[in-house]
């Protein structure tokens, strides 16, 4: 899951960031994007730098872009919590991506202000009325590319206030995490197998067409294949098929492909291997051709499930159908 932590300045953020980082969430702050953005130009990270140039990445590049980065350097096997959220663009965007929490931290200003004077951070406000009019400047503005903490603001989840120590503090974040802990859903075993039959195709060397099969018996991977040259021979993607270095029409010349196809690969590994594929079903990121299905009967698997469909596929898929084999497209109901 993730949680995204926002508030006005001095409100206590860090420390709940630091909280969720002790209970095994990765730290990460959309902030970071600018830090960077700057040291590229040789400015130094003053709030006043930093509100500058937040502004001018959103103007250049869209409201959202500071969490669309930050998203794309997410591994989706942790939880993360997300702070320096500004703009509630950002938290569209990071709600687009899966399960996501906002929690706010509230704070009265005096006590932000207070706050904000023992961190020492380079060019935070000396008194209290500047301290205020720096913050007048995040709350809102005409300019959609400015800070809007309000309308985030109005966005969030969860309020939490700290106003009192840090002991009350973590009580309430204990709370929200044991009444709001949420996980993204489980893929399902046939979207489980089939993304990894779409990383098997990444090793593909066809210029054609990627494709990857997978052959999985007791929820067990047996086999794995994907299309190129046979063994030994020159790759696709090294001019070994005279058909695809030829760039052929689709459907055309086919009698000079020398790529074995996924599903063939598949069979022929596990034969290699001693493996027996009976009661077996393969998992292929394209519907098999009328060669691969005549195979995949014949070696007696029981089911193939398919992600997309292949054009010359409509014969294969009723020899399916007649030979009495499970057939479905990743996300239907299996036939007969």
């Amino acid at each position: 899951m993730r949680v995204g932590v926002a508030g006005f300045n001095a409100s206590g953020k860090s420390e709940v960031v630091g909280y969720l980082e002790g209970r095994s969430f990765y730290p990460v702050s959309l902030s970071d994007v600018i830090r960077e953005d700057l040291a590229q130009g040789g400015l130094e990270p003053t709030r006043e730098n930093m509100i500058e140039r937040g502004r001018g990445l959103r103007e250049r590049f869209g409201s959202a872009i500071l969490a669309e980065r930050v998203l794309l350097k997410l591994p989706a096997d942790r939880n993360h919590v997300i702070d320096s959220i500004r703009h509630p663009a950002e938290v569209e965007a990071l709600r687009r991506d899966g399960a996501f929490l906002l929690l706010w931290i509230d704070a009265p200003a005096e006590l932000r202000f207070e706050r904000s004077g023992g961190r020492k951070r380079a060019g935070d406000a000396q008194t209290f009325e500047e301290f205020r009019a720096f913050e007048e400047r995040e709350l809102a503005s005409e300019n959609p590319a400015a800070q809007q903490l309000l309308a985030v603001r109005e966005l969030a989840d969860q309020v939490i206030q700290n106003a009192d120590d840090l002991a009350a503090l973590q009580a309430q974040l204990d709370q929200v995490l044991k009444s709001q802990l949420f996980f993204r859903d489980r893929p399902t075993w046939d979207e489980y197998f089939m993304s990894i039959a779409r990383v098997v195709a990444s090793r593909s060397n066809c210029i054609k067409r990627k494709v990857g099969a997978l052959l999985v018996l007791d929820r067990r991977i047996i086999s794995t294949g994907y299309n190129g040259t046979p063994r030994g021979v020159v790759n696709c993607n090294e001019g070994g098929c005279p058909r695809c270095a030829s760039a052929a029409e689709a459907g055309t010349r086919l009698d000079e492909c020398l790529c074995s196809h996924a599903e063939e690969n598949a069979l022929t590994q596990s034969a290699y291997h001693g493996v027996s594929v009976r009661g077996s079903t393969i998992y292929s990121t394209f519907s098999p051709c009328l060669i691969c299905t005549k195979m995949i009967i014949n070696a007696g698997i029981s089911a193939v499930v398919y992600d997309s469909p292949f054009p010359l596929a409509e014969v294969s898929l009723g020899l399916f159908r007649e030979a009495g084999i499970k057939l479905y497209q990743l996300g239907e109901t299996a036939t007969p």
